[in-house]
């Protein structure tokens, strides 16, 4: 489907991308000649001097050297001191083109002048954090909810671990029922409930580390595209007092790496309003990266509730939320008095500081009037088309494909093994095998970085409004570098 005004201007094939990781997945892996992969390495011993002595230092302090899950971490962390724009400039001075983009949110490009110079002046006159009501809180919010249907009211949080940990709450309070499903696969942070079926459909809680069992009793997971499935998980649980609300990604589990039918999200829909579950959409990624009015604009849905991360606070701390239609909101009113129905608990002293909340309110308002949706949807159709391209002139089995600016190049297909053809005794050796193909992905992202490209675990890749043509081809002809030279390949 071609729709004017969002970063996807045409809908993928669905079923097409899955026989293709289907068959990615079926042939032995396909990796780097090890001596390529011995000279990708050396660049860090040579070139990453600086880097390698910090993060020695740091993981004297710090577990594992590294604070977040996002960081690129072999052979060793890189330490960046400047973002400008596509790119990314590490302290030895060495310059990277930025597909990682912070994890997604900064859809203009790394630390836009127009945002920039609007925090300095905030910083000048307020300061970060007062801990009471700023101007800047109200017109973030109204932005949002001008533009998103499902949108009534918002608030902000800190995190999108803190908008699903929110929007589970409301839920129940809204319905009076305790069940949740979520879409196998999905990430929707790291709060003990939702930490079940992550990276995999099927896993449940196999790789939940350090969660009582006991904290998933009301928590399901189904596949994705299967609605009979998802029919059957509402029949079970209105026999064991309802569904509260299904929760999902809408362009699918980790930001579309397993891709949804276009259809999916408006079956998702009918289920819930047949069976009084909320519909939650996680717009953590999709919400101003996708179009102005997120994922749910694009497919022209409208979720109870839409939990926000990242973007909303313009790629600054505190980015976080929760946005929906006012009978539910009215269950996270904020403040100390005047409450007049049973609250949600939440907090956060630092949420919807007047730095955040500027940020955020800039970003977006520069997002709108730049066309950056738009923008960095050509960037990553040139990009993959272009992957695609090395891809068949190699005669590779890897698979590119792209929802807009959200682009996936899978070499391995780590996260696509279906844990339902495997048998309960076989389950050992499939988290072998799929921690073997994270070795390899993880030895991919080495490749690229060596060759100036940051993915995000060399498998994801966001574009900017930042990435132009020329940025686009040159990345393209690095990435042929790193793909010419796959075992088998010449």
């Amino acid at each position: 489907m071609t729709t004017p005004g969002y970063a996807i201007k045409e809908y993928h094939n669905t079923q097409k991308i899955y026989d293709q990781l289907r068959t990615l997945i079926r042939q032995p892996i396909r990796t780097l000649k090890p001596s390529t992969l011995k000279q990708y390495l050396a660049y860090f011993e040579e070139r990453c001097k600086k880097s390698r002595q910090m993060v020695t230092e740091a993981e004297q302090v710090i577990p594992g050297g590294i604070q977040h899950n996002l960081a690129f971490n072999y052979p060793f962390p890189l330490a960046f001191e400047r973002a400008k724009g596509a790119h990314l400039y590490d302290v030895d001075g060495n310059r990277y083109i930025d597909f990682l983009q912070a994890g997604g949110p900064t859809v203009l490009g790394s630390n836009p002048d127009a945002v920039r110079e609007k925090i300095l002046d905030l910083l000048n006159t307020c300061g970060p954090v007062t801990g009471l009501f700023h101007e800047y809180e109200m017109r973030l919010a109204k932005f949002i909810c001008d533009r998103f249907n499902g949108v009534e009211l918002f608030r902000m949080l800190g995190s999108g671990t803190e908008g699903c940990m929110a929007a589970i709450r409301v839920a129940r309070l809204a319905t009076k029922r305790k069940h949740i499903i979520k879409m196998g696969g999905a990430y929707h942070g790291w709060s003990d409930q939702l930490s079940y079926g992550n990276r995999i459909p099927g896993i449940k809680s196999l790789e939940s580390h350090g969660i009582p069992k006991s904290c998933f009793k009301y928590t399901s997971e189904v596949y994705p595209n299967d609605i009979a499935a998802l029919r059957r998980k509402l029949v079970l649980n209105r026999l064991r007092g309802g569904t509260a609300a299904v929760l999902i990604e809408p362009v699918g589990p980790e930001s579309g790496t397993r891709p949804l039918d276009y259809d999916y999200n408006r079956k998702v829909r009918d289920l819930c309003d047949e069976f009084g579950a909320l519909l939650i959409f996680d717009e953590v990624v999709t919400a101003f990266r996708i179009g102005i009015d997120g994922a749910q604009g694009y497919f022209g849905i409208t979720p109870d509730l839409t939990v926000f991360g990242k973007v909303v606070a313009g790629g600054y701390p505190a980015a976080g939320g929760l946005g929906g239609k006012e009978a539910y909101m009215a269950y996270l009113a904020g403040g100390i008095g005047g409450k007049r129905t049973k609250q949600a608990h939440v907090g956060g002293t630092l949420a919807a500081n007047p730095l955040s909340a500027a940020a955020g309110y800039h970003m977006l308002v520069e997002i709108e009037k730049t066309n950056a949706c738009e923008k960095a949807g050509r960037a990553g159709d040139r990009l993959t088309q272009g992957l695609q391209a090395i891809i068949e002139k190699y005669g590779l089995p890897f698979v590119a494909y792209n929802q807009g600016s959200i682009c996936h190049l899978e070499t391995v297909g780590t996260m696509l093994f279906d844990i339902n053809l495997f048998k309960p005794w076989q389950l050992p050796g499939l988290i072998k095998e799929i921690h073997k193909r994270k070795d390899v992905m993880t030895h991919m992202g080495a490749a690229y970085m060596a060759e100036g490209i940051v993915t995000l675990a060399g498998s994801r890749l966001y574009t900017s409004a930042a990435d132009t043509d020329d940025i686009i081809d040159d990345a393209l002809a690095r990435f042929d570098r790193v793909l010419s030279q796959i075992e088998g390949v010449g």
